[in-house]
Parts: structure tokens; C-alpha cells; sequence
């Protein structure tokens, strides 16, 4: 007779992607074997919940196709054809050609790294890489592709991210949801928004889109792609000619206020109504519902700045609570990020003062051309934490750069992703429940701790131990290029100036898990003012922006193109084309895992009726979707969820996962948005016709 022992443990993990909610998790861990993850029902914030993507995620470890071994490239690129390697072998070839470019005519600024948010822990992501790079002279990496505009306009506006808690909306009675499709992209924060609902508030979503979250809301407002700024200036219009204004609170919280209202006269319902595509009935009725209602509060993400104009309408939003003293309710506001409140530092994790020379900084958005024309040529490129062959604008560029022979490309990955293609060397990395990290979120304000709940699955290696091996191989020899997980994790959270960190240690998270920032368990930020803009107020008008050249009163700049902004381009490409998250992806992540292919079934595009109509398009048909810059393969969906004029097609697919082997990236542009260098996928006027039988 014999009988199994079961050794089982919980270990207290965090989920690592880029997402707001930033959800506490418990592994369970059977003989050694991850069997189970869920979410930590204790949590306040997740209550125990996990996205679909994440509640399977033992799946992902454990995956056939998950990378185990270093692999060296023995075919043409794209071939598919590699060779496994020793890790000594991969570090030693990848240190030797560092070492020779670096010693080079070129010299290290040769060298590019290239991450983003494959993972968003700063252990992981943001430490050991940033060392070993500044110390190696290599080029810089401005990481703008998805939130630094939006990031710049509120900065210039409320000093940062910090905006109402995501706790307080369920005591809110009008919630404007804008340019965010929270039951996708915001889970967690939707029971809130329920509560707040099942209490008689009142939930409008603007959105061009009709997404999950504008099918549950009280009323959707169909906005034009890119105007947002001007519905906010045609809100502030109606809002200070019916003296709907909280006037005690901007004369002793702002500064600007009659520079804001002399801009927003330049905004009256009819030239708004053109601007954005409504009614003049539903920007006078918005206005009027958010000038009259509280608590209000305003949940806005980062879909509606990726346009030419998207940090100003980021700021031009974030103006509005202050304009009617909504910052005086807890559960009054605007939301886009939480993370101002952590101020983690990041400068003791990064290490600035390694930095050899004065290396140049490429931004992540204009790969395409950095890869291709750069002076000094980019000679050699790493990849961690990122899929630039499938994310980055005018992917056709990214692409032709990653076919250089002459350019040598490693990629540190889970999988073999559309980059991994073009790699010279392929390395495997860990997942979360491998490594040690330390989780802030830019949805909420909890702490939460990841402690590696099973040895590295294979050979795979986390990012910070391939980091000090390179750097062991390199010859440097600073301290801080051997420092242990965990002591990054003590340095990160050591910010005297915060003190919403008091009593947040590392030994205290390793006993709870996560721990609520110390701040009040209502928490009203603005309430009276302190806001950490330089005047200590909110800035309708911006000293620091008149100073760097820019508008410094909230304004309206319109997409680059779009029917009214580019008629020209719009004769040619009549359509605008949005990309917003899929439900089942995360950027690229969990692209090619089974569950979700099933669930997402192929790459697709919204088009309103009447426009299949005019091209003899069919639901289901396989059409091409095309501008100047690309041109990929989709399959048509017609439903009048996308307003006329708009196409949408949900992403972002695998390239080696799509029809043509191309996605929607083939048509998006690297030009830059007007404050903070972000990535402008918005702003793509495209065509669609119908693929002959």
C-alpha cells in the first residue's frame, strides 16, 4: 500500500501586467507544481477576482510552447531556424559584440535597449537593466509608448498622478467614464461603479466606440476619435456662462481661471457639436449634468491621448473638477492615474549617476526610424519585457530595421514572439511566479508584494540576473550592478520625501501581502488645495508650460487626421481607425494562448453599416484595411457599435497569428503627440475594401 503526501502551499503573489488594477493574487503550490492561482478575496480593492486572462495562469508556466533554454539563430532571419545554446555561451557571445561595439568608431550608444510593460514591476522592469545599461554608455530609451502624454498633461495640470480614489466612485452620483472601457481594461473598478449605480447615480460613457462598458451605462455619448479636449472646453463653455462654477474654490485653489474662461469662450455648443460629432443637445445636457451633480466623479484612461493633441486633452479634462469644486467630495474628481501617490525611488533603483558619457535618447515610439536612420547607426538592440515587432507605429519600418543583418538583436521572452523572429540570440525568461518583485499600481493604492512561488521553470532566468551576469562578463565592477531583488525592493521603497510609504516595509509585506498607502481611508487629495503643481494649485494656466513653448491655457488640438483636421489625406483615406485593447489580450501578451484565440476567434474590424454598405462589405467578409504607411488582412464585423466614419478594430494580434502575417500597426504612424513624445495610433485615417473572392 503506499500513500501520496501532498506538500501544499499559498504563496502571496501580485500580477505583474500592465493593467490599473494591479490584482493581489495566491498561488498554490502542490509538491512543488503550481496548481491554482486566484485572486486574494481579502484584498480590498480585487476582492479575490482575476481577469480571464490571469485566473488560468498556471497555464501560461506551464505551456508547451513557453521557452526553456537560451537559442542561438542559425538560419536567415525569420527562418524560424535556431540552435540551443549554454547560458554561459549566450552571455559570453552577447557581452563579446557589446564589447566590440562599444569599442567601436560608434562607441556603446550603438547599443539600444527596448523594453515597456511586459512586466510593469520595477524590480523586474525598471532596476537592474537601467544600471546595466547606463553603466555600459548605451543608448537611452524616452518610454513613451503608451502613457506619457496623458502623464505630462495631468502633471502640468495637478502636479501628477493623482487623482480620486478608485474606492470612493461607489459613492458617487454622476460617473463620467471617458475614453475608457472599464469592463475591459478596468475590471476591478466596475463593482464600484455598480454600487454607486444600485444608489441612483447616474453612469455616462463617452466613447467613440459603443464598448462593453458604454452597453451598460446609462447613456453613451459617441464622440469623434481625438476631440476630447473640446467637448471638455464645450462643457467649461455652458458650466461658466450658467454660473454652474464653484467660485470660492477657484479663487483660493486655482490659478488661471480667467484665462481658462476666455479659451473656453472660443467654445460655444454649435462649434463643439462640429467638432466632436454630437448634438448640440448632448454637450449642453452633459455639461449641465456634471455642473449640477455631487459627488462627480470623471474616470478617464489612456486611449483618448494617443492623438496628436492627447496631453492637452488629458489636462483640458483634468480642469473640469476644479471648475466646479468637485475635489471637495471624496468621491469627487478625476481619475487617470494613482501612481503620483507611491513615489517610489526610482532613482535609487535606477542609478542615474552610472550614467558613462552623455548617450542619446531614442524614443521607443519612432523605432521604425531610429532602426533605419539613426547617426550613429543602432548596431545592436535588446528587447526584454516587449514585442516591438507587433506594438510599435508603422510596423513595416520596425521590421525592415529588424531585417539588418547588420543589426544584432537579442530578445529575452516567454515565448517566441513576432520580435524573437529577428533575433540573433533568444534567451528565456521567468514568469511573475518565478521571480521577486514589488507591485505599485496606477489604479488603486495598495502595496502589493510578489514572492516567487517555484524555482525558474527550464533554464529560464529573470531579468535582473541575466543583467548582473552581463555585467560580471563586461568586467564592471560597481556595487550596484550585484545588489540581490531584494535589496532593490528596500531602496525602492526608502523615499523620506513620501509619506505615503511610513511604516510600508518589505518584512511587513512579506507577512501581509499588500499594504494600503498611508493616507486616509477617505481620501479627498484636493480637497483644500495641495495640489503639487509648482503654485500648489490647479493650473489652468501653466507657467512651466509657457516656458517650454507650449499653450499654457487648456486648448483643442486636433487629430492630425482625421475628416475635419486632414480633408485632403480623408478624400484618399476616409475613415478613422481606432485600435483599443482586446478583451483577451493584454498589449500582445496572451496572444497566442489558446483560451483566449478561441474566445477573440480572429482579427477583426468595426465598421458601421453605412459605410459597408457604400463598399459592398459584408459581416464576415475578409477585407483590407490600408493607408500609405501598410496594409493588413481582417475580417469585417458591420454593426453600428462604430459610429459612421469610424472604423475599430480591437488588437493588438500577433503578426505570425494574422491572415497576412501583418496587424493593425501596419497603418499606424510614428508621429508624436504634443506633449510628453507618446505614440499617436489614434490618429490613422485608413481605407477598407473588400478582398476579391
Amino acid at each position: 500500500m503506499s500513500v501520496n503526501y501532498v506538500d501544499r502551499q499559498i504563496v502571496r503573489a501580485a500580477c505583474p501586467h500592465d493593467c490599473p488594477d494591479t490584482c493581489a493574487m495566491l498561488v498554490t503550490v502542490e509538491n512543488g507544481r503550481v496548481t491554482r492561482v486566484t485572486g486574494d478575496p481579502k484584498n480590498p480593492f480585487t476582492h479575490g477576482a482575476l481577469c480571464s486572462k490571469v485566473n488560468r495562469y498556471e497555464q501560461r508556466v506551464y505551456h508547451p510552447d513557453r521557452l526553456l533554454y537560451p537559442m542561438r539563430r542559425i538560419g536567415p532571419k525569420c527562418s524560424g531556424r535556431f540552435e540551443r545554446i549554454t547560458w554561459d555561451r549566450a552571455i559570453t557571445e552577447i557581452t563579446d559584440k557589446f564589447k566590440e561595439i562599444s569599442n567601436s568608431s560608434d562607441g556603446p550608444e550603438a547599443i539600444l535597449p527596448y523594453s515597456y510593460g511586459g512586466s510593469i514591476g520595477p524590480i523586474q522592469a525598471n532596476s537592474m537593466g537601467h544600471r546595466f545599461f547606463y553603466r555600459l554608455g548605451a543608448s537611452k530609451l524616452d518610454r513613451t509608448i503608451c502613457s506619457s502624454a496623458g502623464t505630462a498633461g495631468l502633471k502640468y495640470t495637478l502636479g501628477g498622478g493623482f487623482g480620486t480614489d478608485p474606492e470612493r466612485f461607489a459613492d458617487a452620483k454622476l460617473i463620467l467614464i471617458w475614453g475608457s472601457n472599464v469592463i475591459t481594461s478596468n475590471l476591478h473598478l466596475w463593482p464600484f461603479i455598480l454600487k454607486a449605480k444600485k444608489n441612483g447615480a447616474k453612469v455616462i460613457t463617452i466613447d467613440p466606440y459603443r464598448t462593453r462598458t458604454a452597453a451598460a451605462s446609462d447613456q453613451h455619448i459617441a464622440i469623434l476619435p481625438g476631440t476630447d479636449a473640446a467637448l471638455a472646453l464645450g462643457m467649461m463653455n455652458i458650466i461658466i456662462a450658467e454660473g454652474m462654477t464653484d467660485l470660492d474654490y477657484i479663487n483660493k485653489y486655482t490659478i488661471g481661471f480667467d484665462q481658462l474662461a476666455e479659451r473656453a469662450a472660443e467654445f460655444p455648443p454649435d462649434r463643439t457639436a462640429h467638432l466632436t460629432g454630437l448634438t448640440e443637445k448632448e454637450v449642453v445636457d452633459l455639461a449641465r449634468a456634471y455642473g449640477t451633480t455631487r459627488p462627480a466623479a470623471i474616470r478617464i484612461n489612456y486611449g483618448l491621448q494617443r492623438h496628436a493633441g492627447g496631453g492637452m486633452a488629458v489636462r483640458t479634462i483634468a480642469c473640469l473638477p476644479a471648475v466646479v469644486g468637485a475635489w471637495q467630495d471624496a468621491a469627487g474628481g478625476v481619475l487617470l492615474s494613482t501612481g503620483g501617490n507611491y513615489n517610489f525611488n526610482y532613482d535609487a533603483i535606477q542609478r542615474p549617476d552610472l550614467i558613462k558619457g552623455n548617450p542619446r535618447t531614442i524614443n521607443m515610439s519612432a523605432l521604425g526610424d531610429a532602426l533605419l536612420d539613426a547617426q550613429p547607426p543602432v548596431k545592436a538592440i535588446y528587447v526584454y519585457c516587449s514585442n516591438p515587432a507587433a506594438v510599435a507605429p508603422e510596423q513595416a519600418k520596425v521590421i525592415k530595421g529588424l531585417l539588418r543583418e547588420d543589426l544584432f538583436v537579442v530578445v529575452h521572452e516567454q515565448f517566441m514572439t513576432d520580435t524573437t523572429d529577428y533575433a540573433d540570440i533568444v534567451l528565456p525568461a521567468t514568469t511573475q511566479l518565478e521571480q521577486f518583485e514589488l507591485m505599485r499600481s496606477y489604479g488603486h493604492l495598495y502595496v502589493v508584494l510578489n514572492q516567487s512561488a517555484i524555482p525558474p521553470v527550464g533554464e529560464a532566468k529573470c531579468n535582473n540576473d541575466v543583467f548582473r551576469e552581463m555585467a560580471k562578463a563586461m568586467g564592471f565592477e560597481e556595487q550596484a550592478l550585484k545588489d540581490t531583488d531584494e535589496q532593490i525592493g528596500e531602496q525602492l521603497l526608502l523615499n523620506s520625501d513620501n509619506p505615503n510609504l511610513n511604516g510600508i516595509t518589505l518584512d511587513r509585506l512579506k507577512r501581509e501581502g499588500w499594504i494600503r498607502l498611508n493616507v486616509p481611508e477617505i481620501y479627498a487629495p484636493f480637497a483644500e488645495g495641495n495640489f503639487r503643481t509648482p503654485s500648489g494649485k490647479c493650473e489652468f494656466y501653466s507657467e512651466q508650460m509657457a516656458k517650454e513653448g507650449l499653450d499654457p491655457v487648456p486648448n483643442y488640438t486636433p487629430p492630425r487626421e482625421s475628416r475635419l483636421s486632414n480633408p485632403g489625406l480623408a478624400s484618399k483615406y476616409p475613415l478613422e481607425l481606432i485600435s483599443p485593447p482586446a478583451e483577451g489580450f493584454l498589449n500582445t501578451t496572451f496572444g497566442n494562448m489558446s483560451d483566449t484565440l478561441r474566445k477573440e476567434k480572429r482579427p477583426a474590424v468595426t465598421i458601421n453599416p453605412r459605410d459597408a454598405a457604400s463598399r459592398q462589405i459584408n459581416d464576415g467578409d475578409i477585407v483590407r484595411v490600408f493607408n500609405d504607411r501598410g496594409s493588413c488582412q481582417l475580417a469585417a464585423r458591420v454593426s453600428p457599435d462604430a459610429r459612421p466614419g469610424v472604423a475599430v478594430a480591437y488588437s493588438i494580434w500577433w503578426n505570425k497569428l494574422s491572415p497576412d502575417h501583418s496587424n493593425v500597426n501596419q497603418t499606424t504612424g510614428q508621429g508624436l503627440t504634443d506633449m510628453g513624445g507618446g505614440a499617436t495610433f489614434y490618429d490613422n485615417l485608413v481605407e477598407i475594401t473588400r478582398l476579391d473572392d
